[in-house]
Parts: C-alpha cells; structure tokens; sequence
C-alpha cells in the first residue's frame, strides 16, 4: 500500500479557489487510481473525483463537474485537486484514497480503496 498526506486545505469565501494536494510514498505510485472523497459535518463521505494511473481517464461526481479538476505527476507522486467557485456546500474534510485494484464501475465507492490520507478541512463561508 502507499501511503497518503493531504495539504491544501483552509478557509476561504465563496467563489474563491483552493488547491489541494495528495502526497504519496511507500510504493510505485503510478499504478495507482487516485480518488478524492469528501465528508461534511453530519453527512456521509462522499466521492468527488478520481484520476487513473495514466491520466487519462478522470472521472467527476455531478456536484463539482466544471469547477474542480483533478491531476497527477506520477514523477513526484502527487494529485491535485484544483478547487475553483467554491461554495457554501463544498466545506468538508477532503480525503484522497488510492488503489491498484479498483475496478471502473467501483470509482466512486469507497470501499474499493484501501489506502486513505488523514483529511483536510476545507471551508466555504458565505
């Protein structure tokens, strides 16, 4: 398994943009599927985005299609998440999670990532 940090997160104003970044180590990264999850307070985690190995193939949930963009430097181990028009509704602890066995019907599940960072607070004020 690799492990994962996150960076990136904090507190900005509605419409703003954040970056945030997933660090990995401990094994070859690039064969690895690399999602971001969110969770709100209250709420379930949920998916957000996930990029394959290679980047070609990025995948984004319907709430954060066209103002998030995933991508990866597999030469420095690294995903990012880039954050534009952010809103009220996107204040969560953001986790990127990685496999090398998940399976494209899986993406969005998390069950089909065993490596998890320890989560980033991002918050959105009005």
């Amino acid at each position: 398994q690799v492990q994962l940090v996150e960076s990136g997160g904090g507190l900005v104003q509605t419409g703003d943009s954040l970056r945030l970044s997933c660090a990995a180590s401990g094994r070859t990264f690039s064969g690895y599927t690399v999602a971001w999850f969110r969770q709100a307070p209250g709420k379930e985690r949920e998916f957000v985005t996930a990029i394959k190995w290679n980047s070609r193939h990025t995948y984004y949930s319907d709430s954060v299609k066209g103002r998030f963009t995933v991508s990866r430097d597999n030469a420095e181990s690294t995903v990012t998440l880039q954050m534009n028009s952010l809103k009220p509704e996107d204040t969560a602890v953001y986790y990127c999670a990685a496999s090398n066995t998940v399976i494209q019907s899986s993406l969005s599940f998390q069950r089909a990532y065993r490596s998890w960072g320890q989560g980033t607070q991002v918050t959105v004020s009005s």
